[in-house]
């Protein structure tokens, strides 16, 4: 899955070339270890340019006029995410991205229903997360992100790699779930 998604992701927040504090701090507090951090809902995992925490996420048919396209089923996360760098943070819909479990009839994973193949589309909730918006130094939000998913899929992971201005890539966080249906 790890090699799978450094094929995949391409883009990711920017910002100055670094790398993230190793280790593990109090419980639910995750740092990246050896290039990996693995997390679960509620854990605030501690990147280079951020932290952000999954608060929950649940499966669904139907968000807010959205409906799932046939075979597929709505996967709705909130979470929180941090600005922690020392300028403001550029945030795009593809620095979050969700897997599954890989079949042969299915992708492994998605991006944010923000971001379509014809380019960026407009959140269809007021606490979706936008295809691309800026947190300032210090800047706390908390806001959904939509994704089409296999349908009957329960088990996901939230994944981010940082990204750095000069194309370099630094950890990569995972956050595992089981997503109820609503």
């Amino acid at each position: 899955m790890i090699l799978a998604l450094v094929l995949v992701l391409t883009l990711s927040a920017c910002g100055g070339k670094g790398s993230s504090s190793a280790g593990t701090a109090e419980s639910g507090e995750v740092y990246a270890e050896d290039g990996y951090g693995e997390g679960r809902i509620g854990d605030v995992m501690h990147s280079y340019f951020m932290d952000f925490t999954v608060n929950s996420a649940y499966t669904t048919s139907d968000y807010h006029g959205h409906t799932a396209p046939e075979g597929k089923q709505v996967l709705v996360v909130e979470m929180t995410v941090k600005n922690t760098d020392k300028a403001s943070l550029p945030m795009y819909g593809n620095d979050f991205q969700a897997q599954w479990s890989a079949s042969e009839e299915t992708d492994e994973f998605a991006w944010p229903i923000t971001e379509g193949e014809d380019g960026v589309l407009d959140p269809v909730a007021e606490e979706q997360f936008p295809s691309d918006y800026e947190l300032s130094v210090n800047e706390s939000r908390t806001g959904t992100l939509v994704y089409d998913v296999p349908a009957g899929e329960k088990d996901f992971s939230i994944s981010h790699m940082e990204l750095f201005d000069d194309d370099s890539e630094g950890d990569v966080f995972f956050v595992f779930f089981t997503a109820e249906a609503k």
